[in-house]
């Protein structure tokens, strides 16, 4: 597999190099990328290692490398109203990830062994709804996360589209992992060391693929006394949205598309804030792996001749910056919330369309 990505200057730049670098390959895994924030997820005063390519861990709270994740979201091949399951969900940015994808009809539930990381999720998925631009320019499936651990799920559960284990699953419980899986459907864990996509294509019948070398923390098996009952994790159940709740949806994807369609037909597509692109220096991938905390991530090593091109790189850069003047910058509108903010309906149901955001 590849070389590890250079570190970013922010989350954009973070995607730039992992796009360069084909970790990120389509175009919806792209989006999602972008717009959620790898930095809000860190802690205060942790924020400047956000966007490099390693793994973050603080106590309970951890963050695999971004180049982990960009190979998840691109195995488990999301689609629109897919059903989801994060075992070992952490901080929820990987579920929040794939809400935007699998949209307000999918199933997006997740797992975590600690209490206090299941609410540092929750807040983070709250300051997401409340506050993030993206959340407007998306359908959102929210995740839901209960605290338990992922090997003693109900034998009743029901089955999903699409999982994930993010821990470092052992041989014997490969099966487990397996029944909870739709036939058609694809799991993605790490398994003997590797980032591997399994998908079932019959009852019985599977098929494997290994794609990424990895070591992730083994999954943590629950220590009971002799005789002493598991605490049994039972998932959320699959409900059926309220007719106030589709119309909620249906309302706002209906002012999006109109908003979107009158920007292009003025020609007023807002331009976001110009940044100057880094040029790179394109480097050899090779297979180098380092440990780096409990996991292992891919590594570039460089030869001089690449060092010697980055240096001319940097003189180009300097010479840009010299070169570059004033730029009219448009701000960016929230064309959706001025549409809903427009409606002659009372405020409180305003305030409930924007799902009460404030901006």
């Amino acid at each position: 597999m590849g070389g590890a990505v250079s570190a970013g200057e922010d989350n954009d730049d973070l995607i730039d190099n992992l796009k360069e670098a084909q970790y990120i390959r389509t175009e919806k895994v792209e989006q999602a990328f972008r717009a959620i924030d790898r930095g809000d997820y860190y802690l205060d005063g942790y924020r400047d290692n956000a966007y490099k390519d390693l793994a973050w861990k603080h106590g309970n709270i951890h963050l695999s490398a971004p180049c982990i994740y960009s190979e998840v979201m691109e195995a488990l091949k999301l689609q629109p109203g897919l059903s989801f399951l994060n075992l070992g969900s952490g901080t929820g940015y990987l579920s929040t990830m794939v809400g935007l994808i699998i949209g307000p009809f999918g199933v997006n539930h997740g797992v975590e062994l600690h209490k206090d990381v299941v609410e540092y999720a929750r807040e983070k998925l709250d300051d997401f709804i409340k506050n993030s631009d993206s959340f407007d320019k998306f359908e959102f499936c929210e995740p839901v996360f209960v605290v338990g651990n992922c090997l003693e799920i109900s034998t009743d559960s029901h089955q999903y589209d699409r999982i994930y284990c993010g821990a470092g699953v052992q041989k014997d419980h490969e099966n487990y992992m397996k029944v909870l899986l739709k036939i058609g459907g694809i799991l993605v864990m790490p398994i003997e060391d590797q980032l591997t996509q399994i998908t079932r294509t019959g009852q019985s019948t599977w098929e494997s693929k290994n794609i990424l070398a990895v070591s992730f923390a083994p999954l943590v098996q629950q220590s009971r006394a002799d005789g002493e009952k598991p605490d049994t994790v039972h998932l959320p159940p699959v409900t059926v949205r309220s007719l106030q709740d589709l119309s909620r949806i249906y309302i706002r994807r209906t002012l999006r598309n109109l908003a979107n369609e009158d920007s292009q037909g003025k020609g007023t597509t807002q331009r976001v804030p110009q940044k100057r692109k880094r040029r790179r220096c394109r480097r050899r991938r090779i297979n180098t792996y380092v440990f780096v905390g409990n996991q292992l991530i891919p590594r570039m090593v460089e030869s001089e001749e690449e060092e010697h091109a980055e240096e001319e790189h940097k003189e180009v850069e300097e010479e840009e910056d010299r070169d570059i003047g004033d730029i009219e910058i448009i701000k960016q509108v929230n064309m959706l919330r001025d549409q809903i903010m427009a409606l002659p309906l009372p405020e409180s149901l305003k305030a409930y369309l924007l799902y009460y955001r404030e901006k």
